[in-house]
């Protein structure tokens, strides 16, 4: 049983750089598996924002791709994202998630994470 586990500040400042980690156990993420960060602003939609592949390659969002950036760690079996230049519009439950390829649809998924940015 895969499971993720979002971490991470829940209160960013206007302007900051927000980042989150996932912690992946029951399987690694050097796979051939899709990781990826995906989020929900307050009553919208789920938005996907990037994956970073087994192979390390990473691709994003269009509409992100200029603030988003993951990476990971292989020796702790994580991945991490970065977002820049946040705005009070990127306050969201973010979640990490293996997914089915770039996108939204998942088979595993960490049970998201509350950031709020504001100052």
């Amino acid at each position: 049983q895969v499971q993720l586990q979002e971490s991470g500040p829940g209160l960013v400042k206007p302007s900051q750089t927000l980042s989150l980690t996932c912690t992946v156990s029951g399987g690694s993420i050097t796979t051939n598996y899709y990781w990826s960060w995906i989020r929900q602003p307050p009553g919208k939609g789920l938005e996907w924002m990037g994956t970073i592949v087994w192979s390390g390659v990473t691709y994003y969002s269009p509409s992100l791709k200029s603030r988003t950036s993951i990476s990971r760690d292989t020796s702790k079996n994580q991945f991490t994202l970065q977002l820049s230049s946040v705005t009070p519009e990127d306050t969201a439950v973010y979640y990490c998630a293996r997914t089915k390829g770039l996108g939204v649809l998942y088979d595993y998924r960490g049970q998201g994470t509350q950031v709020t940015v504001s100052s």
